[in-house]
């Protein structure tokens, strides 16, 4: 064999090497759980995260249980399923990370996921490394259709004035996923309208002049938000709260940082625009 054909041949097995999806995919957290069980292959997925079979936490905790999970985000736990990709977040642990990195494997970190716009880009990149770029497009496809009908739904109607609740005071502003929840379900968030931006602690007595109509917040099993929220301060002063208008949300659809929102979305235009789904 000619020395030219051989290095060209030598090349192109070199490059099928490095475009070849990856076969051992760790999950790191329960956003990058739904999007892994969402696009790959399931041959692909060696482990999951150490909250995903946990209903608090995770949409997504029954078809988690198929798969072997963490027990916890260290990067000695994780290495121990062999991974050539491990899926992590901007708060996943930063030693983790650099440990990872420094042990030879992939790691692909979510940065944005705030906007719905956000979690398409992801969903796209990611397609790309698992090899399964049609399914992504599908998925994202299937997405977007299912926000516009939304959004026809919802058209022509009045938005309420919304605030985020729960049992930790803070106040959801612009830059949120809350915003991006608001954004889609036919609500407007009066702490972003009172020019909060991002996640700040609740600004007292100042919230009751927001005038908020609807109180928005995460439930988790067993419990009752609007219970929880009359023992706290300033909930318990808004004429929201006494009217009994509190839209609980299980905690890990409140919380979801992948297309799981979109069912946050429903979740919330359904109890402030009743009227458009009967």
């Amino acid at each position: 064999m000619q020395p030219v054909l051989r290095c060209c041949l030598a090349f192109a097995a070199a490059l099928v090497l490095v475009a070849a999806p990856p076969r051992r995919v760790v999950s790191q957290a329960v956003g990058t759980d739904d999007l892994l069980l969402a696009l790959a292959a399931p041959e692909q997925i060696a482990a999951l995260s150490h909250l995903g079979q946990d209903e608090r936490y995770a949409p997504a905790f029954l078809d988690a249980k198929r798969y072997p999970a963490l027990r916890n985000s260290s990067a000695e736990d994780i290495l121990r399923f062999r991974p050539d990709l491990v899926l992590m977040t901007s708060f996943s642990p930063p030693e983790s990370v650099l440990l990872l990195k420094r042990a030879g494997v992939k790691v692909f970190i979510v940065e944005q996921y705030e906007r719905l716009e956000d979690v398409y880009a992801t969903m796209g990149r990611l397609g790309e490394l698992l090899g399964r770029t049609p399914q992504a497009e599908a998925l994202i496809h299937t997405c977007r259709r299912r926000v516009e009908a939304l959004a026809q739904r919802l058209q022509g109607t009045k938005p309420v004035r919304v605030m985020a609740a729960g049992v930790y005071p803070f106040a959801s502003g612009t830059g949120t996923s809350f915003q991006d929840i608001c954004d889609h379900a036919g609500a407007l968030n009066v702490a972003a309208e009172a020019g909060l931006r991002g996640i700040v602690p609740m600004p007292g007595e100042k919230a009751l002049t927001w005038k908020a109509e609807v109180l928005i917040g995460p439930q988790e099993p067993g419990e009752d938000l609007l219970t929880q929220l009359r023992d706290i301060s300033p909930y318990k002063f808004m004429p929201a709260l006494r009217r009994g208008r509190v839209v609980p949300i299980p905690g890990a659809l409140f919380a979801a940082t992948s297309h799981r929102r979109i069912e946050t979305y429903e979740w919330v235009a359904k109890a402030l625009h009743p009227e458009r789904f009967r």
